[in-house]
């Protein structure tokens, strides 16, 4: 594992809303970071989608570590704002929150998330981020 893979692994671990909500870092690589979530009837909402507020969880935590990838080692991240747009009821057994960078800054990183949930064999995207994250001191 490389040093910026153990250091979001460290941060991700450290995330006690990732905890609970039951989502495993799955991929850290240079500008890209993927996070899934299995689904649970303690994240669903009333009609039994999985509530967009885990869902916005997992694509923002994703596009974070994404930036963090490009920050120096000096630096944290924090999200500064998002905008997200649901496509699709968040049904499945599993879904996959993939963030990426599309520019990267001395202060500012624009990422872009993406959602996706697995049902019944097929991959749906359900979400869709766009985020500027800020590059904080330690």
């Amino acid at each position: 594992m490389s040093g910026i893979q153990e250091r979001i692994a460290a941060s991700f671990n450290a995330q006690g809303l990732m905890a609970t909500l039951g989502a495993r870092l799955v991929s850290v690589a240079d500008g890209e970071v993927q996070i899934e979530l299995p689904f649970s009837t303690r994240l669903s909402q009333q009609r039994g989608y999985v509530h967009a507020g885990a869902i916005t969880s997992i694509v923002d935590s994703a596009c974070g570590y994404a930036a963090l990838t490009k920050a120096s080692l000096e630096s944290d991240v924090v999200t500064a704002e998002f905008k997200i747009n649901f496509v699709r009821p968040a049904i499945g057994e599993r879904f996959l929150a993939v963030g990426k960078v599309q520019t990267s800054g001395k202060l500012l990183t624009v990422c872009t998330g993406e959602v996706q949930a697995l049902s019944g064999g097929v991959w749906k995207v359900v979400a869709i981020m766009q985020a500027t994250i800020v590059n904080v001191g330690a």
